[in-house]
């Protein structure tokens, strides 16, 4: 029957069933995505606190600090890793193979965790890496897809239900994998992961009949000489990490927190590189070229944002394993289970938001997207307010604990912030992205993310010195200016955004 139907200017089959309204296509990326999150999702909520069990020596102080740049730094190189996933489909491969391939690469990291080895433990961080940064951007691309040539509110209303697939498989994830992981082992936690990531490759082969021709080509194929001046840049740069690694070895001095360091200076100097090499590119033509100084506001914004969002899974959930009264009768449930609150949120809250994001469209009284990212920010300022609020009751407290609801209206707060950002810049990076430039854009676009967890590899060393009221008091100063600060310089920024809305 797929031979038969006609095909949009996406490239997609039309006349199919819709899907909550939607083009059928998106079923597939929807399911895809839920299984490959709750992959990521459920391996992260215990990856923390499975370095401070099981991986880490020295006192319990220092893992848990170093605990947290490990996580911060892991979670930036997962997000630069969209970079090079970005030019593998826009250059070589078609974002369609890009997240198949990626696809398999996570499901065999997954099950390389799995393994009860400290070596095969970071082999499979490493694939996990690499196949989620074929696999994230792409898969974004391929959503945009779908609604070309459509309006911009049935745009980011699309992009908000794709973003409750990834909330649905975030939020299961924590209660079976974390459940798993904290009370019966580890490695059984990280290999669910992997069957969930497997669920995903065959739930994305089985429903590619209906994206149509989405993906399929490379948006501009590379020469033969740009591959090989690629592969002699990775080469290079390949050996010399290996070179300097085996140096540190070889003097004796070599420490962990060497690898975090420098990762972490690549996740600050990586989207330098890209944003110059994208302005220094002639394809650049003049009507494109305001639309990424305009981009370039929002990644900075972006990055601040989930600087602080993203400690939920490093210093917010030690502070719920040891700072939180998780008692419910006379069990303890995990702390992994704190991270199921966010995307449960965000499943109440995503297609209120998509329905009020169009209503107001429709009444010309929609927020603009720099208000948007103004409100995230403020917003969560606010919810590291609340955490200081929090660390002063829990240390003023008897116990040295606080009630469950303290994190919990952290996490509101915070949902409420990411609904405003994240869907929204999805959405937006699809629409201000040259055409030749796409799969680089959304790549930027997840660097934010990486940028901001780089940041962390440092700043969360700042909460053991500082206690927990001033740390995040302190960041909550910080956002907030951000908001304010991004509020004022709307006007210049939607100026240089042009016709894009």
């Amino acid at each position: 029957m797929a031979s038969s139907l006609t095909k949009d200017t996406a490239g997609a089959p039309s006349g199919e069933k819709a899907f909550f309204g939607h083009p059928r296509g998106m079923a597939t990326l929807f399911m895809t995505e839920m299984w490959e999150r709750f992959s990521w999702y459920g391996m992260r909520g215990i990856l923390t606190l499975y370095l401070v069990a099981a991986v880490l020596d020295g006192p319990l102080e220092d893992r848990k600090v170093l605990a947290a740049s490990i996580y911060g730094v892991y979670n930036a190189v997962v997000y630069m890793a969209a970079m090079p996933g970005g030019w593998v489909a826009d250059r070589l491969w078609g974002a369609r193979k890009a997240v198949l391939v990626g696809g398999i690469v996570i499901a065999l990291g997954h099950f390389t965790l799995a393994i009860p080895n400290d070596v095969a433990f970071f082999c499979g961080l490493a694939l996990i890496a690499a196949g989620t940064g074929l696999m994230k951007p792409n898969i974004s691309v391929m959503v945009g897809g779908l609604y070309e040539g459509q309006s911009s509110a049935r745009r980011d209303a699309g992009f908000t239900l794709f973003y409750m697939a990834i909330n649905i498989g975030a939020m299961i994830a924590p209660l079976v994998v974390g459940y798993l992981g904290e009370n019966v082992n580890w490695h059984l936690g990280f290999a669910v992961a992997g069957i969930g990531m497997s669920l995903a490759v065959v739930q994305y082969v089985l429903g590619g009949r209906h994206l149509g021709d989405i993906g399929k080509e490379p948006a501009k194929p590379a020469t033969p000489e740009e591959k090989r001046a690629v592969l002699r840049k990775v080469a290079m740069w390949a050996g010399i990490a290996v070179v300097a690694l085996l140096a540190d070895l070889a003097m004796g001095t070599y420490d962990i927190e060497h690898v975090v360091n420098v990762l972490a200076v690549l996740g600050v100097v990586v989207p330098i590189v890209y944003f110059v090499a994208i302005f220094r590119n002639p394809a650049l033509t003049s009507e494109d070229r305001p639309k990424i100084k305009a981009y370039v506001w929002f990644f900075v914004t972006a990055v601040l944002f989930w600087m602080i969002y993203d400690q939920s899974g490093s210093l917010l959930t030690i502070f719920a394993d040891e700072k939180t009264d998780r008692m419910i009768g006379g069990w303890e449930f995990p702390a992994s289970w704190y991270q199921s609150v966010n995307p449960m949120m965000v499943i109440v809250l995503a297609p209120i938001f998509a329905a009020l994001w169009v209503k107001l469209a429709q009444r010309n009284r929609e927020p603009s997207t720099a208000m948007k990212f103004a409100l995230a920010m403020l917003l969560i300022g606010g919810s590291f307010g609340i955490m200081g609020l929090a660390g002063a009751a829990a240390a003023n407290s008897e116990t040295g604990k606080v009630t469950i609801f303290w994190l919990l209206s952290v996490y509101l707060v915070q949902t409420i912030g990411e609904m405003c950002l994240s869907p929204v810049g999805l959405s937006l990076s699809t629409k201000m992205a040259p055409k030749l430039f796409v799969g680089q854009i959304m790549g930027l676009w997840f660097l934010a993310s990486a940028t901001g967890n780089a940041l962390n590899g440092w700043t969360t060393k700042l909460n053991a010195p500082l206690g927990d009221a001033l740390y995040y008091t302190l960041w909550a100063v910080v956002a907030v200016a951000a908001g304010l600060a991004f509020m004022t310089a709307g006007k210049r920024i939607r100026a240089l955004m042009g016709n894009v809305k």
